[in-house]
Parts: structure tokens; sequence; C-alpha cells
């Protein structure tokens, strides 16, 4: 047995809360990448088809990544194999963000081969570090189960074309994302409990935060990039600019201000972490989703502000923070067993908006949007305050 087969990559369950490490930070570099690549494709494929495949591709690069922090909470990132494992990821990723946009394309196979590659491989690098007696073991081989039947559709996708693709590549998602809802069952192999995934809980939160962080930092460098690419400065430009700068200040308050730490604790003192960190998993899908759609409606309002509502802005320009909204609004209710009021009345103020958007331009729909997140921010900040000051 090599060195590394002896090496224990576990991290240490000392009582003390395992910190993100700069490695993980790195590593979420290539999905900066990712994101904006998704919002480049969905910006050019503003048609219903083009939006459903947006959204699988956007499935397919959250789950590499989620699988991968899953790991990471469990594996000691600043062990040597545990940190070339996750570099080997890094270039593999980066290959597939590269070809993202012609997934549909001619770079199908590639970027399904890709993809099947990172998930299979990582999870069958665990499976034979822990060997068939580890507590976490039979959790793993029947991920390894379900990833090899999700991969065999990738790659049948990934040869395949037009409406067989994403038939395929929608089973696969389907197989990855659904298939922990009921303990990754298969066969002879039964079923896992949440209650055996010991997570740490503060490690997943943060690394859910910032992937958060990565999302919103993606719409800026979106919002930058737009107006620096504009030949002319004129008042309509600058001030989409200012508006689409300070929706995601408002995003950024919605999440971060009132919820960050609470998500943290909420899994840190539940009595089943793991099923509570599922749940962060599949709530911050719908929570980045917004904020992919949003910077797609941003780029759109400061390129042309004057331009007329059609469905297609009206579609990502209320549509984006009325996903982010609901989003985050679910996972508000994981945290504190309730849905924010804020968002409620937030979620319909952007429906009453929807007939109404028709009548103007895609700066005052723009405009009335972010003034609506900066609402719901206060709001529910202040409500939160006025919590924590009686409790």
């Amino acid at each position: 047995m090599s060195i590394w087969g002896k090496a224990n990559l576990l991290r240490a369950r000392d009582g003390h809360e395992a910190k993100v490490l700069p490695v993980e930070l790195f590593f979420d570099l290539v999905y900066v990448f990712a994101v904006t690549q998704l919002s480049h494709h969905l910006l050019e494929n503003l048609t219903p088809l083009g939006a459903f495949q947006t959204l699988v591709l956007w499935f397919a690069v959250w789950l590499v990544w989620q699988y991968t922090c899953w790991v990471t909470n469990w594996f000691d990132p600043d062990t040597m194999p545990i940190r070339l494992l996750l570099f080997a990821i890094m270039l593999v990723s980066l290959v597939m963000s590269a070809v993202l946009p012609d997934a549909f394309g001619e770079r199908g196979l590639i970027f399904a081969v890709c993809y099947a590659t990172m998930q299979i491989g990582r999870t069958l690098f665990v499976v034979c570090h822990l060997g068939s007696h580890h507590a976490l073991s039979k959790n793993f081989q029947r991920m390894l189960g379900w990833l090899c039947i999700s991969g065999v559709f990738w790659i049948a996708g990934g040869l395949s074309a037009g409406n067989y693709r994403l038939c395929f590549w929608m089973l696969a998602v389907a197989c990855e994302y659904v298939s922990p809802m009921f303990g990754l069952w298969l066969p002879g192999m039964g079923r896992s409990r949440t209650q055996e995934w010991t997570i740490e809980g503060g490690h997943m939160a943060e690394r859910c935060q910032l992937f958060v962080i990565v999302a919103l930092g993606e719409s800026i460098l979106v919002t930058g990039a737009t107006i620096g690419h504009m030949a002319n400065w004129n008042a309509p430009t600058l001030i989409a600019f200012l508006v689409a700068f300070l929706g995601s200040l408002a995003m950024w308050w919605i999440y971060f201000d009132t919820s960050s730490q609470a998500g943290t604790e909420a899994i840190v003192h539940s009595k089943d972490p793991g099923r509570i960190g599922a749940y962060f998993h599949y709530t911050h899908v719908i929570i980045v989703a917004g904020v992919i759609i949003t910077a797609v409606g941003n780029e759109l309002a400061i390129a042309d502000p004057a331009g007329h509502i059609d469905t297609k802005s009206l579609a990502v320009l209320i549509g984006g923070p009325m996903v982010y909204l609901f989003g985050n609004g679910i996972y508000k209710t994981v945290v504190y067993h309730r849905f924010p009021f804020s968002h409620v009345i937030g979620l319909m103020a952007l429906a009453l908006l929807i007939p109404l958007a028709y009548f103007t331009d895609q700066l005052m729909v723009s405009g009335l949007t972010t003034a609506i997140l900066i609402v719901a921010a206060t709001r529910e900040s202040v409500s939160r305050r006025r919590m924590r000051r009686t409790d």
C-alpha cells in the first residue's frame, strides 16, 4: 500500500469549527468563470429552449461544486492527496467551463466527458481510500453507483444531438440531484440516513455563502464590463449602471445581512445536520440561479436603457429578482422556520410589475426591481434586529 493509502485524509472532528481553507477559495475561482459563461449563454439564447438548456448546464456546474464541497467537508484539503485532487478537478472544470457555450453544439461530448470524469473520478478516489469498513464507505459507494448511472446519461447525451441530448442530460441531472433525497438507495445496498452524514455545519454553511459571493462577484464583473464596452456614457447608461450596482448591493444585503451566521447555527445545532446541509444545497441552487438571471437583465438594461420591454427582457429583468427572493425565502424557511414576510411582499410587488412593464422601458423596470429589492432588504433587516433585541 502506498503512503497515500495509509494517510489519514479525514478532517479532525475535535469540537472546533472546521475552517474554509485557502485551497478551497482557490478552487472556487474556476466557478467564477463558469457562472460568467452561463450568464453569457443565457444572454445569447434568450428563448424558452435556451433558458432550459442554461438551467440544465447550471445544475451540472452546481452539482460538480456541491459534491466536491461534501468531500472537502469530510476530507482535509490541507493533505497533499486531497489538494492534488482539487487541483485536478479545477483543471477539468476549467475545460468544462470553456466549452459551456457550445455544450449543446459541437462540444457536447467534451463537456460530458469532463463532467463524468470529475464526478466519478473524485468519488472513486474516496471509495478507494476509505476501504470497505469505514462508517462513510457505504454512503460513498452508493454515491458512486448513482454517479456511474448518471455518467452513462451524460455520455449518451454528448453522443446525441438536439432534443435527445437535452433529454439524456435532464435524466443525468435528475439522477444526481434527486437520489440523495431518498438516501441514494440502490438495489442490494439499501439507503443511507441523513443522520449518518456527520458533516461539519459551519464549514458547509460557509462554503455555500462563499459561492453566493462568487455569483454576486460575477454580477459586479458583468456590470463593469458592460459599461466598459459602451462607446458613449450618456445619462441613461450611467443611471442603468448605478441601478445595477445598487441591485447587487441589495442582493448581498438580503442574503448576508440577516442570515449568514444564522445559517451556520442552523446546521450546528440541528439534531440532523446532514439533512439541513442537504437542504442548503437544494436552496442555494435557486439563489445563485437568481443572481445569474439578474446579471443578464443588468447587462440588457445598461446596453440599451431605453429599449422597449418584450417578453424576453421581461423574463430576466423581473424573473431574476423573483427567483432570487424566492430562493432566499426557502433558505430562510430552513434557517428560521418561516418564510419572511418581506419576501412575500417583494414577490407580490414584482408580480404586479409584470403587466405594467410593457408600457415602459428597460431602465425603468430595472430601477423598480432594484427599489423592490432594497425595500425587502431594509424591511427584513429592521425586523430581524427588533427580534434580536427582544430575545
